[in-house]
């Protein structure tokens, strides 16, 4: 177990470093490949969104949904939100769309992976006393997942699918989101149109940049110290 926390130490920092040396590595990405380019589809959306004036807001939230199932990167239409509706409006519409498309996949994850998932760790009982564990403390992983930006968030909607949280502490552990998701709204409200969004002409904030990244780095430290944690104890009482 001592390995394995240093196993994942190490990992955390070298996600940390890669975090520091990409900008918003989704949103940045070249739109000029004639390949298939979720950021350019995403960007098209954000312009027809624009268009539609009183009724973008239901077309937005919609179309954030299908993104998060179908693994679409959110940040460029988070950054557009802010853009498109300000930075009160365009956080509430990021987080009700980002909550009902995470919570979609979720129920994809469950309901058409859980059973096969569960079929083929029936006879791991130590992988099932982890599981049940973390299960038992769900809300308050989902909380510090949602909290760090190391962890994949469309991935991570169908990773808790296949586990033990429930449905209700996994909705609820969507609260965290909120503080990302106003930074990166506000962020995204300095660009002066939606053309720059996710390009290098975008205007950024240093400052808050690296808030971003140190309070996702301290997250992350502590769910992995939790995770850990929980799954000694889980494994410690299976063998007793």
């Amino acid at each position: 177990m001592k390995n394995l926390r240093w196993i994942l130490l190490i990992l955390l920092v070298l996600g940390f470093d890669f975090l520091l040396n990409t900008d918003f590595a989704f949103a940045q990405e070249s739109v000029n490949s004639n390949s298939f380019n979720p950021q350019a589809i995403l960007r098209d959306a954000l312009q027809w969104i624009d268009s539609l004036g009183t009724v973008g807001a239901i077309a937005f939230i919609a179309i954030y949904i299908l993104a998060t199932v179908a693994f679409f990167p959110g940040s460029i239409l988070t950054l557009g939100s802010g853009v498109i509706f300000g930075v009160v409006w365009g956080s509430l519409y990021v987080f009700v769309g980002a909550t009902l498309g995470a919570t979609a996949a979720f129920l994809v994850g469950r309901y058409l992976a859980r059973d096969w998932v569960a079929q083929k760790i029936a006879d791991n009982k130590k992988f099932t006393a982890i599981d049940q564990a973390v299960g038992r403390e769900g809300l308050k992983i989902v909380l510090l997942t949602r909290l760090s930006p190391v962890f994949p968030f469309n991935l991570l909607n169908y990773a808790f699918g296949i586990t033990g949280v429930s449905l209700k502490d996994y909705f609820i552990g969507s609260v965290g989101m909120i503080p990302g998701t106003i930074m990166y709204v506000y962020i995204g409200s300095l660009a002066s149109n939606l053309a720059t969004i996710g390009t290098e002409a975008q205007p950024t904030n240093s400052t808050l940049q690296w808030t971003i990244r140190i309070l996702g780095f301290i997250a992350t430290l502590a769910v992995t110290i939790y995770i850990t944690r929980i799954a000694r104890k889980a494994l410690e009482d299976e063998i007793l």
